[in-house]
């Protein structure tokens, strides 16, 4: 029997990666929950409860327990957790586990309390927070505790977490409640209005996937999609085209885009300077999408490229909290200092 576990959990809106200290990613799945209603049942989660997205009868519904980065389900969430948590953890431990979770930046005192009550109600020991572009900056290999400035925009399911750290602090930073989600939907809401078609959200994903891009002059693809024709109400097949979804990506491209400028302009002018030099990382699935380090390159000025293992930057630097938890713990928000039980 082990002593205790430490586990780094990124609790995102699309998906939930977990570590665990001496073997490295354990879990990476759908952070999404299948139950039946009337009996109150849990049926799926993960991947399994992914695969029922817009497939399920009514009285069994697949949600995602987290929307625009804040528990929206608190119930939902623990239910998650603690089937993860369960499976990630084969043998048992002598001391509960301490755990650190990666949170959106700026997330309220209120928001940061359910998280970790969700946490301590799933046996954790000790809980502690860590904002998810500190994280995704040392993931990436950044050093964040050189007398420099650096700067990481994380594009999630539900946010986007855009900071510059000196000093290993986050100096300026804010989140934007735009992420991958919102460039499906509005990939869901240009097929609606420009065809009269209804596709689900799994299907405006993988259109998404299959031929977007932010810049019109990138791919050049062409794909067919499967939906409910609104006027008919019967199946129907279309086209869409790289530069059809170029025109509807404009809004959510515009969110992430003022919330960058935002923190440049707040920004002291030195270290302006050194993120001039080295430029900003990119990560998280969203910074995926065809052409965004460019799109963003060209619109601010300043170079952007995409880290290595974008998905993975941020349980990377969750991982690196855990292996030296001396050293960030007094930075940390945690259930002692809030004040949740455990």
């Amino acid at each position: 029997m082990a002593f205790s576990a430490e586990i780094g959990i990124d609790l995102g809106t699309a998906s939930i990666l977990l570590y665990v200290r001496g073997r490295g990613i354990v879990l990476n799945e759908p952070a999404v929950v299948a139950v039946e209603q009337k009996m109150k049942r849990l049926l799926a989660v993960g991947s399994a409860a992914r695969n029922m997205l817009g497939r399920t009868p009514e009285n069994i519904v697949a949600l995602r327990p987290l929307r625009e980065g804040v528990i929206a389900d608190f119930d939902l969430a623990e239910v998650m957790l603690k089937h993860c948590l369960a499976t990630a953890l084969k043998k048992r431990y002598i001391l509960r586990p301490r755990v650190v979770v990666c949170i959106p930046a700026g997330t309220t005192s209120v928001e940061q309390k359910a998280v970790l009550e969700a946490v301590a109600r799933t046996g954790a020991r000790e809980t502690f927070l860590i904002e998810e572009p500190r994280a995704a900056a040392l993931g990436a290999q950044l050093d964040i505790f050189e007398l420099s400035g650096s700067m990481v925009v994380d594009i999630g399911g539900g946010t986007s977490d855009i900071a510059v750290i000196s000093m290993g602090e986050v100096v300026e930073g804010t989140s934007v409640r735009t992420g991958g989600d919102k460039f499906d939907e509005a990939v869901a809401r240009f097929v609606k209005q420009e065809y009269n078609l209804l596709i689900g959200e799994r299907t405006a994903e993988g259109l998404k996937m299959a031929v977007g891009s932010v810049q019109p002059r990138g791919r050049n693809q062409e794909t067919a999609v499967r939906g409910r024709d609104l006027i008919t109400g019967l199946p129907r097949l279309v086209k869409v085209t790289t530069e059809q979804l170029v025109s509807a990506f404009e809004e959510p491209l515009e969110d992430i885009l003022e919330g960058i400028k935002l923190v440049l302009q707040k920004t002291p002018p030195e270290l302006a300077g050194d993120i001039m030099d080295k430029g900003v990382v990119l990560s998280g699935g969203g910074a995926l999408l065809d052409g965004f380090a460019h799109y963003l390159s060209r619109e601010i000025g300043i170079p952007f490229y995409l880290a290595e293992e974008p998905l993975q930057c941020v349980i990377k630097g969750t991982a690196a909290v855990l292996e030296n938890i001396a050293r960030f713990k007094g930075t940390l928000p945690s259930s002692r200092n809030l004040g949740v039980a455990f």
